[in-house]
C-alpha cells in the first residue's frame, strides 16, 4: 500500500455557512440588527461605534473656562514650590549676626535656582537655633516661628516689604 492510496474512513465535515437563511433561522446566527449583522461590514479596529467624542465625555466645569481647564490657576502645581530648610541647616552654615535671605542661601549653596528664578524659602523647625541671626524674605513654619520667638533675643526677623 502506498501513501497516495490512503483514504479517510469518515466523511469530511462541512464548514458552517452563516448568514444564508435556511435552518439557522431569520437572523442566521448574527443576532438582531446592527453593524455586525449586515453583510460585508466589519468594524475598524479601535472603532467604538457611536461613542461620544472625548470632549463631551470629560467633566464639565462652570464659569469662564468652559469645558476644559486650559489656563493654570495660581494654586496649581505649576508654581514654584518653596525650598525647605531646617533650623539645623541654618545653624550649621551661618555665623552670628549674619543675614539669612534667599540670596545668601544661594551663595552658600543651600538652595539652587529653578527656572532662572529664586524659589521661595520655607524654614522648618527641626533642630535648635543658638545664634542671633537676621532673617529676610523667608517664610517660617509654625514650629520654627515658635522656636525663634521663644528665644527672641537670639533672632530678629525682618518681614518682606
Amino acid at each position: 500500500m502506498q501513501l497516495n492510496q490512503l483514504k479517510p474512513v469518515h466523511r469530511k465535515k462541512q464548514r458552517k455557512r452563516v448568514g444564508r437563511g435556511g435552518k439557522k433561522g431569520t437572523y442566521s446566527g448574527r443576532g438582531l440588527k446592527g453593524q455586525k449583522a449586515r453583510a460585508g461590514r466589519k468594524p475598524r479596529p479601535g472603532f467604538a461605534g457611536g461613542d461620544s467624542p472625548l470632549a463631551k465625555r470629560l467633566p464639565k466645569r462652570r464659569g469662564e473656562r468652559g469645558r476644559l481647564k486650559i489656563r493654570q490657576s495660581s494654586k496649581s502645581s505649576n508654581r514654584l514650590k518653596p525650598v525647605i530648610l531646617n533650623l539645623r541647616d541654618i545653624e550649621e552654615n551661618f555665623k552670628k549676626n549674619e543675614l539669612v535671605s534667599p540670596k545668601s542661601l544661594l551663595e552658600k549653596g543651600l538652595i539652587v535656582k529653578m527656572r532662572k528664578k529664586n524659589r521661595p524659602v520655607k524654614i522648618l523647625g527641626q533642630g535648635q537655633l543658638k545664634k542671633k541671626l537676621i532673617f529676610k524674605g523667608v517664610v517660617f513654619s509654625k514650629q520654627s516661628e515658635r522656636k525663634i520667638k521663644q528665644n527672641e533675643y537670639k533672632a530678629a526677623v525682618k518681614k518682606k516689604k
